[in-house]
């Protein structure tokens, strides 16, 4: 379920198929989002996920890639066990702006079609590749798999993110375990007395590390 005119028209653009739009009396329909249903005034506001709904809530066939896709990757976010639907949707969102070639989902993570982890994706959802997996082991494809930890590991600036990774952010309560199924550890540098970033702001930062060392060697920073 996809909630408001321009998520649903980012979600048109990406070629998803649609059944079905439902609008508010005054909103107008999104081209190409599934066959027109047209409610009374109120009955919107009953049945979107949002309290305020913006006019459309569309249902769109989901959409996941084939795990062939890791096979060519060389930038890879993997999600495990991430419970709550917002960071999901935020850590998509700045895989995609980083550059991520796809973002891995092992089992035991929240549904990506959550309409509260399609609102934060703004978007990614639609435009990331997305595979899912049982676990961090059956990923394989050749690449290193970087377990991601607040207090062990090669600090992220010391870090070769160059080479073909998957960086793997776990469950917001108490993070990866140590006995992981990883090549490698990582670490952001912090001071102060926080203890640990969230989940999706961790990723977000490592995201961007990967980015930026990837532009330096192709001497475009």
């Amino acid at each position: 379920m996809i909630d408001g005119p321009v998520l649903v028209a980012e979600a048109v653009a990406a070629g998803l198929e649609f059944e079905a739009q439902f609008l508010a009396p005054d909103a107008p329909p999104v081209p190409g989002a599934g066959t027109v249903h047209r409610l009374a005034d109120g009955v919107l506001e009953k049945v979107a996920d949002t309290e305020s709904p913006n006019g459309i809530v569309a249902i769109a066939r989901r959409r996941s890639s084939s795990s062939d896709v890791l096979a060519t990757a060389s930038f890879v976010v993997v999600a495990d066990g991430v419970a709550d639907p917002g960071n999901l949707g935020t850590i998509m969102r700045s895989a995609e702006a980083a550059g991520a070639d796809a973002l891995v989902i092992t089992a035991g993570t929240v549904d990506p079609t959550n309409p509260k982890c399609v609102r934060a994706s703004a978007g990614s959802l639609f435009r990331l590749p997305m595979v899912e997996v049982e676990s961090i082991a059956a990923i394989g494809s050749g690449l290193v798999i970087v377990g991601t930890s607040s207090h062990e590991g090669v600090d992220m600036w010391s870090f070769d993110f160059t080479r073909r990774v998957a960086i793997v952010v776990g469950r917001e309560a108490h993070g990866m375990s140590s006995d992981s199924p990883v090549d490698e550890w990582v670490s952001i540098p912090q001071t102060g007395r926080t203890e640990s970033l969230n989940v999706a702001m961790a990723a977000t930062v490592l995201c961007f590390e990967v980015a930026r060392q990837r532009r330096g060697r192709n001497g475009t920073v």
